[in-house]
């Protein structure tokens, strides 16, 4: 055996590898093959290093709240709860609380938020992705096994946030054009983006900041984005981002319309549940109508019956009966992963009297049935503290009248700060777990 120092051996080694192996810029050739990987295809003269930092810097706030309130979403749905999984369980399954009932708005604002700051940051995403463009073609592609990394990297985060936004974006329009589970993949690709994300921010950071606090030398690093033979200019750096900003604000100001409510939902005009459905008091939007799901006058009217099942047994109760019980009413928001949210006086049983009449007066989950025939969430489960909530309401009717159809009669769920897509319409069966 050689009983040589290790340090050499390895040494020797790894020569004789780094010897027998081709570089990887000897296994492309020398010269672009097409024009977009030639420096000389990108002519724009505004490109540089410091527009790239300013647009960076106004994402390195943005982007961290929207991915915050959007894992916050997740926990409001609760999907450790019965039939509430969308997501399968896993490593980035994050679920660190129950989701509190108090204040009722707490989903209204965290989802508002996440909406109208996604919607207004996506102008900027555009243009720092059109800044950075002639990076995305450097020739050769990979210089090193370490660029060929930081490469892989940054095709992740364009391809990632490219998705999360164009998908969240088709979301709040309610157009579905692909057949995967919209949660589940934004979720997962969430993920993945916040990966590339962080390794992007700790590569490039400082080249930001040292262009952000120190301009001449902005102007030094501006090699690597800027035009060798730029065009003439037809607007400056700061009419660029004056049109950036502007589309952002009008952004902002569609997607918060519908989430403020009251005058400003005018404002909502890119909105498609921004409007109101309905007449009178029931005035106000709503996701999903009667027709949609297959619910008719036929399910609903004086045959319709609450089946109310616990340790106790099961009884079913009408609609006149649930009205002989003791009645509350509470000013409640109803909020939508969509982002659009409104807030109404309810009045109706509470769910825990009803899970003391069904024997579980300290009940520990509620599954809820729903009349629907079609689409997800026919069922969802309520936990402890949501049924422990003396807000928290099986509605029969509100602003003083009886629910619509579509709004959910005969009787719906309402709970403070859940989400809407559980706050079931159309409700058949309560069955509490003691």
């Amino acid at each position: 055996m050689n009983s040589g120092p290790p340090g050499l051996l390895a040494g020797t080694v790894a020569g004789s590898i780094r010897g027998a192996m081709p570089t990887l810029r000897s296994l492309v050739p020398e010269d672009p093959p097409a024009p977009p990987f030639r420096r000389d295809f990108w002519r724009s003269p505004l490109r540089g290093v410091r527009l790239t930092s300013i647009l960076g810097a106004t994402l390195l706030v943005a982007i961290p709240l929207v991915s915050v309130t959007g894992l916050l979403s997740h926990v409001a749905y609760n999907p450790g709860l019965g039939e509430n999984r969308i997501v399968a369980r896993g490593p980035f399954d994050v679920l660190l609380f129950d989701w509190p009932t108090h204040p009722a708005w707490l989903y209204a604002a965290s989802q508002g938020v996440h909406v109208t700051l996604g919607l207004a940051a996506f102008p900027i995403v555009l243009a720092k992705l059109w800044s950075v463009i002639p990076k995305l073609f450097v020739w050769p592609p990979a210089r090193s096994v370490a660029h060929a990394l930081e490469r892989a990297s940054l095709a992740l985060l364009v391809g990632a946030v490219l998705f999360e936004f164009v998908t969240g974006i088709l979301n709040i329009q309610n157009y579905y054009p692909w057949k995967f589970n919209f949660v589940e993949a934004h979720y997962y690709g969430a993920w993945v983006f916040l990966g590339a994300f962080g390794l992007h921010v700790g590569l490039k950071f400082p080249t930001m900041w040292a262009a952000l606090r120190k301009p001449r030398l902005s102007q030094e690093l501006a090699d690597t984005l800027a035009a060798p033979a730029p065009d003439p200019p037809t607007i400056s750096r700061r009419g660029l981002l004056g049109t950036v900003g502007a589309a952002s604000v009008l952004l902002a100001v569609t997607g918060a319309g519908q989430s403020i409510g009251g005058p400003f939902r005018r404002l909502a005009l890119l909105a498609p549940r921004g409007g109101t459905s309905g007449d009178g008091p029931n005035a106000f939007p709503v996701n999903k109508t009667a027709s949609a799901v297959g619910v008719g006058p036929d399910r609903t009217g004086a045959s319709w019956r609450l089946e109310l099942k616990g340790p106790a047994g099961a009884v079913k109760l009408s609609r006149e009966d649930l009205l002989r019980l003791d009645q509350h009413a509470y000013d409640l928001p109803i909020a939508c992963v969509e982002g659009w949210s409104t807030t109404q006086r309810w009045s109706g049983v509470r769910l825990r009297d009803l899970a003391r009449m069904a024997g579980a007066a300290d009940g520990r989950e509620v599954r809820v049935q729903s009349l629907q025939r079609a689409g997800e969430f026919r069922q969802t489960t309520l936990g402890a503290d949501q049924i422990a909530d003396e807000r928290s309401l099986l509605a029969l009717r509100v602003n003083a009248t009886d629910l619509s159809l579509d709004h959910g009669f005969p009787a719906r769920i309402i709970v403070p700060a859940l989400p809407g897509v559980h706050c079931t319409k159309w409700v058949s069966d309560l069955e509490f777990t003691a």
